[in-house]
């Protein structure tokens, strides 16, 4: 058994523990870290690379268990942890975003890095200490890597940031930066914000630097204690004769810049695989394809340094502030709901918008329970090849188009309209068309298009990419990098957000890290480039469209919450009856919103007037043509509105003595009636007599004649008028196109408000 080494500090009032030497003995490295009553399980595992496969060969895999939230899968037929959740992905991809460049880049031993929540306490994010354990057992295992990596969360509400705020705080919070740290630089940044000024932004990403350095000296005290002795490895320079290695960068090199300054062939993801290629079939006798992809990647870096570095240009000839001629069209595509087509330079993103009722969201279940996302934006890349001009096999989406289609979401998100002012589920599908760099910030721009060419109102949101090059302190960040600028620069600094501040960031770095002067230049040269973006944006649709003729409309009612059982009915068998006869689609919320959408105006109209008859007060005097619905020995039942039956008793079907109710009428016909009484729990009488046929003498409450007079009621049991109780209505059902989910709205009685109407600010909702 290994001695249990623990290392424990106090993170913002909370206990944060990490410790070895108990589970998982058989990985190279394993650290347990709780943090409150969070707990994960991080382990490295290394081998030699028996192939190589032309990139590091680093996996990381963030594992949700649903025991850690005391939860059993909903799902009726799969109850065990299957495929990774879209959450598990991105958070996978946080961490390798973060530790990836401490490697060293002549390191080719394949490494993976599994971290495995064990419990979650729905108060610390499992993320942050996911990072923060990953970064312990990388530090103490013998893998090589330059860290410890420290990690800090910072929120902002009423002007005031918020360190490593809990996940309750954090929803009330205009900002979610996550950042990871070395000691001297940031190595990693992820944000969510609504709309934050530059200014916080930075500060608030100084701040993380400043909070995370308890954390990279408890790593370090954890290392010195539990650490292994590192492994060693060979540079090139060891592996090749200089004379043989000079020849090869010089071909190397004049292959890349042929290439690199070819004006009718643009450099893209297969234009590397291509010369390495070449030059692994030249030097097969004596040089390894790994070998080649090392001296191949060094003489690009080199050539793209001393061309920004040294003579001032690009490849393309733009000055490092411009960025590529963009070009848009909206409205393209006839029967989709919204679409817009967005090229900047030779990355050509197209945009679809869906629209559709609230009951269309997402179900997303997680160790945390589940949660309803009415708003989604998907990316799709890996599935067209042709943007670079390849050919692959196609399969599901990958991680990276998971990770950029949950980018432009962040990014859009903010200024989605809330539900109560546009009722409906949002899907924005962005399909990559021709790619060449800043793919994702091109998405978002087409997506904030399409969103207006749908009659959406949202503030439009563009984003671009920055790249960055650097020697020692001299550096240079360049705005709306191209796939060879992407390539062998040193970061990817995505920033997206409209003019009146950010709504997210995504920065990946090559290096250990970089300074604060390189991300205050990066968020000044990516704030002016997005505001021309949005001036060109305006250009071609300065204001949210029409909606399409093929977009559902919904209008919304409110009705009182006790009143929900009725409208629904038994089994569901009223809200079922009335969509069956609209074709509208109807969806409840538990404070009693009613939102009633199709693509028909007539459907809306005709649920609407349902939904409105059932809860409509009948008085004493008013006259209806209703159905008879059935016949007893005392009357006929007629239903004068939609859920309500009242009783005709047989001494007011005509002006003599009435024998038997069907000698004057049957089931089916209609019949002209006057509502004679209304008893204060809502039975219904009524006459077929007018006029002088009128009986004063007997137009009191019916005799039910033994029968039990049981008319359907607005609370959709059946009640006696033999002073019977009325029967319990039962569970509600999750059928029949209704949906009990939703935020909670104050109402009372019964209002009509005109969802996605022009005055409430939305657009294009049915106005009746």
């Amino acid at each position: 058994m290994k001695k249990i080494i623990t290392k424990e500090i106090d993170l913002n009032g909370r206990k944060l523990k990490l410790e070895t030497g108990k589970l998982a003995l058989q990985a190279n490295a394993a650290v347990v870290a709780s943090w409150g009553e969070t707990v994960v399980l991080a382990t490295v595992a290394s081998q030699p690379l028996t192939e190589d496969k032309g990139y590091f060969p680093l996996s990381v895999e963030f594992v949700e268990k649903h025991y850690a939230g005391g939860k059993i899968s909903s799902s009726r037929f799969i109850k065990r942890e299957n495929r990774p959740s879209e959450e598990a992905i991105l958070t996978g991809r946080l961490i390798d975003r973060s530790i990836r460049p401490l490697f060293p880049k002549e390191f080719h031993d394949e490494v993976q890095v599994m971290v495995t929540v064990l419990s979650i306490d729905q108060s610390n994010d499992p993320d942050i200490l996911g990072l923060i354990a990953a970064s312990a057992a990388l530090s103490i295992s013998s893998v090589p890597w330059a860290g410890p990596l420290g990690v800090a969360r910072i929120g902002e509400a009423e002007g005031k940031l918020m360190i490593n705020p809990t996940i309750e705080e954090l929803e009330n919070s205009n900002l979610d930066l996550f950042v990871a740290t070395t000691k001297d630089s940031v190595a990693m940044i992820e944000t969510k914000a609504d709309q934050v000024s530059d200014e916080v932004v930075f500060n608030a990403i100084k701040e993380a630097h400043k909070q995370s350095q308890a954390m990279i000296s408890l790593i370090e005290e954890f290392t010195k204690e539990a650490g292994q002795e590192k492994q060693t490895y060979s540079t090139l320079a060891e592996e090749v004769e200089e004379a043989l290695l000079k020849e090869v960068k010089q071909i190397t090199k004049e292959r890349i810049e042929k290439a690199l300054f070819d004006e009718k062939t643009a450099w893209h993801d297969s234009m590397a695989d291509q010369i390495k290629e070449e030059l692994v079939t030249k030097y097969t006798e004596v040089l390894t394809p790994l070998i080649i992809s090392g001296v191949f990647d060094k003489v690009a870096k080199e050539i793209m340094h001393d061309l920004v570095l040294s003579q001032g240009k690009r490849v393309d000839g733009r000055k490092m502030e411009d960025v590529r001629p963009i070009e848009i069209e909206v409205g393209i595509l006839p029967r989709t709901h919204g679409s817009a087509l967005f090229s900047r330079g030779d990355s050509q993103i197209l945009s679809v918008v869906t629209l559709g009722a609230p009951s269309l969201g997402q179900t997303i279940e997680s160790m945390a329970g589940e949660r309803i996302k009415r708003f989604m934006h998907y990316y799709n890349m890996s599935i067209n090849p042709f943007s670079t001009g390849e050919v692959k096999r196609i399969a599901a989406p990958s991680r990276r188009d998971v990770g950029h289609g949950a980018l432009g979401e962040k990014a859009l998100e903010p200024v989605i309209p809330k539900e109560e002012d546009f009722p409906y589920a949002i899907r924005i599908v962005s399909e990559v068309l021709g790619a060449n760099a800043s793919t994702s910030q091109a998405a978002i721009c087409a997506a904030s298009l399409a969103l207006f060419d749908a009659g959406v109102p949202i503030e439009p949101v563009a984003g671009i990419a920055l790249g960055l090059l650097s020697n020692g302190d001299k550096f240079q960040v360049i705005t709306d990098m191209r796939a060879v600028e992407d390539f062998y620069g040193e970061m990817d600094f995505k920033v997206a957000g409209t003019k009146n501040g950010i709504t997210a960031i995504q920065m990946d770095t090559k290096l250990t890290g970089i300074s604060f002067a390189v991300i205050e230049e990066a968020l000044k040269q990516g704030k002016a480039a997005r505001e021309f973006i949005l001036a060109e944006m305006s250009k071609a649709i300065p204001a949210p469209g029409e909606m399409s003729p093929h977009a559902p409309r919904v209008e919304i009612v409110h009705i009182k919450p006790e009143d929900i059982g009725a409208l629904i009915g038994p089994g569901g068998k009223n809200i079922n009856g009335i969509i069956a006869k609209t074709g509208a689609q109807i969806d409840i919320e538990d404070d009693g919103t009613v939102m009633v959408s199709a693509t028909n105006p007539d459907s809306i109209k005709a649920a609407l007037e349902s939904i409105e008859g059932q809860f409509k007060e009948v008085t004493v005097g008013e006259e209806f043509t209703g159905k008879v619905v059935r016949l007893a020995a005392f009357g006929a039942f007629v239903n004068i509105l939609p859920g309500k039956d009242g009783l005709v008793h047989i001494s007011q079907m005509a002006p003599g003595h009435v024998e038997r109710a069907e000698d004057i009428v049957s089931e089916g016909q209609e019949v002209k009636v006057r509502v004679t009484d209304v008893t204060p729990d809502g039975k219904i009488g009524l006459s077929m007599l007018f006029g002088a046929d009128i009986k004063p003498e007997s137009e009191s409450r019916p005799r039910s004649g033994g029968g039990g007079f049981r008319p359907r009621s607005s609370f959709g049991d059946r009640p006696r008028f033999d002073g019977g109780e009325r029967r319990p209505f039962g569970d509600r059902p999750r059928s029949g196109g209704f949906n009990r989910g939703g935020p909670a709205r104050s109402s009372s009685g019964f209002d009509r408000n005109r969802g996605g109407g022009r005055d409430r600010g939305g657009r294009g909702g049915f106005n009746r």
